[in-house]
C-alpha cells in the first residue's frame, strides 16, 4: 500500500510539473521584484532521491535594468518537504548551489550594484537613527537559507579607489533545518575559501560543529577560524577559537576567545597569543573582550637579543551599530610601562581610519637596534664604506591614522631627550608630525617634521633654544668641533632613497647663535703668538687639527643658505677678549667636507690674557683657512702677504700713539693757561 501510495504521489507530482511554464514564472517574478533579468539556460528537472527536489541548470542574473551580467550559477538543487505539497505549500528543506559567481561594485558615486537586493537606500549609505545607531535591515518575507554552496566566487571592485578584492573556491555547508521558528543556530557549519586582495593572496576556513541560540538559553561547541595571507615578502597565519558559549537570544558570553598569529615581514617575525572572555549584546550589536591577556614575541636576526618578548594586557570592544571599535593594550619594556590606545571611528570596506594614543615611560632604542656596522668592501658601496640601505616609505601609502605620542625619556641613535610630545597625522602616503616638542641637552626643541612617500621627501622645521651644542653634535653626528650654549633654527628639506642621497639633496636655511663656547681644533691666539716672528717670512703655516686645542669665544652668530647638500655662510662673527673672528665659506654636508675661511683680528686686551705678546699684531687681520673632512680638518694660517700689512699696522699704531701723546700735551698746556 505504501509503495502504491508513493508511486501515485510521484505520478501526481510529475503530471503537474510543467518545466517551461515554471521557468517563465520564476523569471517574471524575479524581474518584477528586482528589475533584473533572470535567464535559466538549463532545463528544470525533478529528483526523488534522497529528497524530492528541483534541479536547475546554468542561469544568469543581470544588473538592474537588464544590463550587464551580475551573477551566474553553474547549477542548483532545491529540496522540499513532500507532505506540504499536498496542501499546495512549499517548504524548502535544503538548497545547494554550485558554481556561483558574482561581482559587487562600489560605483564612483558611492552606491553599490547590490543595493536593490539588500534593501539598502539608493544612495548606498545606511540610515543612522536619532541615537546614532544603524537599524538592522528588515528580514525578507520569505527566508530561504542556503546551506550548501560549492565552487563559488565573489569579486569586489571599488571604482572610487581602484582597489580590488576576490574570493574564490568558496565552499559553505551546514546541516539543514537548524533555523526553526523562535530560535537560531548552526550545526556542522564549514566554510573554505581562497581569495586575492590587490597583490595579496589569502585563504579562510571556518568550522562550527554546533551553536544554538534560543530565548531560553544558548549553548555551543568550539568554533574555529583559520586564515592565511601571503604577499610580497610577507606572510601571516592566524587561528581564532571560540569556546564555552552561554547566554540567551539577547546576550551571549563566550568563556574563552583565543587568537594565535604568526606574521613574517622580510627577516622580521612576530608571534602573538591573546585570550579573553567575550560578552555580546545582540540587541545593541556590541562585542567586548573584557580581559585580554597574552604575549608578543618579536624576532629579527639584527636584534642584539634576537627575540624580544612583550607581555600584553588590556581590553577591546566594538559597536557594530555605530561601526566603531577600540583597543587598549598595556605592556612593559625593561620595567618601563607602555600604554597604547587605538580607536576606529567608523568601519570602511577594506580600509580603516585609525586614531591612537601612545604613552611610554622610558625607552632606550639603542639597546634593541643592531650594532653599528663599520665600513666594508663588499661590493655594495665604495671601498671602506658600508653599502647604503634603501629607505622604503611604501608602508605610508596604506595608512590613515591620527594620534599622539608621549615619551618620558628616550634614547635613540645616542641622542637623549625627555618629555617628548608629538601629534601624528598619516594619510595618502604623507606623514606629518606637528607639533613636536622635547627637552634635550639642557634646552628645548619645538617644531615639525613631514615625510612624503611620493619621491621620498623629508622636511624639518625646528627651533632649539638654550641647547648645549657640544654634546648634541657629539651624540648626533659623532663630531666634536664646537662648544657653547644657545639657539639653533633649521628649515630644511631633502629627498632621496638613501641617507647619503638625502644629505646631498639637502636645501633650506639655518641660523646659529651661541654664547660662552669655543671652536675646537686650534687655538688661534696661541698660534699667532708663536708665529708673530714669522710674518717677515711671508709663508703660510699649516696647523694639524688638535682636539685638545680650542679658540674660545664669548658669543658667536652665523646664518646659512643650503642647496644641494652644501651650506654657504657669509656672515659668521665671533668675539672674545683677545680676538674678533669673521668667517665665510662652504660646509659640504653631502660629502662631509669643509672649505672655510676665518679672519682673526687682534684687539686690545689685558696682559693677563696674553695680549701683551700680540701688541705688534693689534689691528692686523690674519686669515685662517679650514679645509678637509669633518672628522679631521686641516688648519692653515695664511701669512703670505701679511708682512706689509704688519708694517702698515705698526706705522698706524705708532701714528695713533704719537697723536694721543700730542693731544695729552696740548691738554696739559691748556690747563696751565687757564690755571687749572
Amino acid at each position: 500500500i505504501l509503495l502504491v501510495a508513493a508511486a501515485g504521489g510521484i505520478g501526481w507530482i510529475v503530471a503537474g510539473f510543467d518545466a517551461p511554464r515554471l521557468k517563465r514564472e520564476i523569471a517574471a517574478a524575479v524581474e518584477q521584484r528586482t528589475g533584473r533579468t533572470l535567464r535559466i539556460e538549463g532545463d528544470l528537472a525533478l529528483g526523488f532521491w534522497p529528497n524530492l527536489a528541483v534541479r536547475l541548470g546554468a542561469a544568469t542574473l543581470s544588473e538592474p535594468g537588464g544590463a550587464r551580467e551580475f551573477a551566474r550559477i553553474g547549477g542548483a538543487r532545491v529540496a522540499v518537504a513532500v507532505m506540504p505539497l499536498f496542501a499546495r505549500r512549499i517548504e524548502v528543506r535544503e538548497v545547494a548551489i554550485d558554481g556561483l559567481a558574482a561581482t559587487v561594485i562600489k560605483r564612483k558615486d558611492g552606491t553599490l550594484n547590490v543595493a536593490d537586493l539588500l534593501g539598502a537606500p539608493a544612495g548606498g549609505d545606511e540610515k543612522v537613527g536619532a541615537d546614532g545607531t544603524v537599524p538592522p535591515a528588515a528580514a525578507p518575507a520569505n527566508d530561504i537559507a542556503a546551506n550548501h554552496v560549492a565552487n563559488a566566487r565573489f569579486d569586489w571592485r571599488d571604482e572610487q579607489t581602484g582597489s580590488t578584492f576576490s574570493l574564490a573556491d568558496l565552499d559553505l555547508s551546514s546541516a539543514p533545518d537548524r533555523f526553526a521558528a523562535g530560535r537560531g543556530g548552526i550545526e556542522a557549519l564549514t566554510l573554505a575559501a581562497r581569495g586575492q586582495r590587490d597583490a595579496d593572496a589569502f585563504t579562510l576556513r571556518i568550522a562550527a560543529p554546533r551553536l544554538d541560540i534560543a530565548p531560553a538559553g544558548a549553548r555551543g561547541e568550539t568554533l574555529t577560524l583559520a586564515a592565511t595571507l601571503a604577499g610580497k615578502e610577507r606572510k601571516l597565519a592566524a587561528t581564532l577559537t571560540l569556546a564555552d558559549v552561554a547566554g540567551d537570544a539577547r546576550t551571549l558570553k563566550i568563556g574563552r576567545f583565543a587568537l594565535d598569529a604568526d606574521a613574517k615581514m622580510n627577516d622580521a617575525r612576530a608571534v602573538a597569543q591573546l585570550a579573553s572572555p567575550v560578552a555580546l549584546d545582540l540587541d545593541k550589536r556590541t562585542v567586548a573582550l573584557t580581559q585580554l591577556a597574552g604575549r608578543l614575541d618579536l624576532t629579527h636576526p639584527k636584534l642584539p637579543m634576537k627575540t624580544l618578548a612583550l607581555p600584553l594586557a588590556g581590553a577591546a570592544s566594538a559597536d557594530l551599530a555605530r561601526q566603531s571599535a577600540s583597543l587598549r593594550i598595556d605592556t612593559k619594556l625593561d620595567d618601563g610601562a607602555i600604554k597604547a590606545k587605538l580607536d576606529i571611528g567608523r568601519f570602511a570596506p577594506l580600509a580603516l581610519a585609525l586614531g591612537f594614543d601612545l604613552d611610554i615611560d622610558a625607552l632606550d632604542l639603542d639597546k634593541y637596534l643592531p650594532p653599528e656596522r663599520k665600513g666594508t668592501q663588499d661590493g655594495g658601496g665604495a671601498a671602506g664604506q658600508a653599502p647604503q640601505a634603501k629607505i622604503d616609505l611604501s608602508a605610508l601609502k596604506g595608512l590613515d591614522l591620527k594620534g599622539t605620542v608621549s615619551i618620558g625619556r628616550l634614547t635613540a641613535a645616542k641622542l637623549t631627550a625627555s618629555d617628548i610630545r608629538a601629534r601624528i597625522d598619516a594619510r595618502d602616503g604623507r606623514l606629518n608630525v606637528a607639533p613636536l616638542s622635547a627637552k634635550l641637552y639642557d634646552g628645548r626643541l619645538d617644531g615639525a617634521l613631514a615625510v612624503d612617500a611620493d619621491g621620498n621627501r623629508f622636511a624639518a622645521k625646528q627651533t632649539l633654544a638654550g641647547v648645549r651644542i657640544g654634546p648634541l653634535l657629539k651624540d648626533l653626528a659623532d663630531k666634536d668641533m664646537l662648544e657653547g650654549r644657545g639657539d639653533v633654527a633649521l628649515d630644511v628639506a631633502a629627498r632621496g632613497d638613501t641617507a647619503a642621497a638625502l644629505r646631498k639633496s639637502l636645501a633650506g636655511t639655518a641660523r646659529v647663535a651661541l654664547a660662552d663656547g669655543a671652536v675646537k681644533g686650534i687655538n688661534i691666539g696661541q698660534k699667532l703668538r708663536e708665529l708673530r716672528g714669522m710674518l717677515k717670512g711671508g709663508q703660510d703655516v699649516g696647523v694639524a687639527s688638535d682636539a685638545t686645542q680650542k679658540t674660545d669665544f664669548s658669543e658667536l652668530a652665523a646664518s646659512f643658505r643650503i642647496a644641494n647638500g652644501v651650506a654657504r655662510n657669509d656672515d659668521l662673527t665671533a668675539k672674545s677678549p683677545l680676538l674678533r673672528l669673521a668667517g665665510a665659506g662652504d660646509i659640504d654636508i653631502g660629502n662631509e667636507r669643509l672649505d672655510y675661511l676665518l679672519k682673526a683680528s687682534v684687539v686690545a686686551t689685558s696682559k693677563g690674557q696674553g695680549g701683551g705678546e700680540l701688541d705688534s699684531l693689534k689691528g692686523l687681520t690674519v686669515p685662517v683657512r679650514l679645509t678637509g673632512p669633518f672628522a679631521r680638518p686641516d688648519w692653515k694660517i695664511e701669512l703670505a702677504g701679511l708682512a706689509g700689512e704688519a708694517v702698515k699696522a705698526k706705522v698706524e699704531a705708532r701714528k695713533e700713539e704719537l697723536k694721543q701723546k700730542a693731544e695729552d700735551k696740548l691738554k696739559d698746556r691748556l690747563r696751565g693757561l687757564l690755571g687749572k
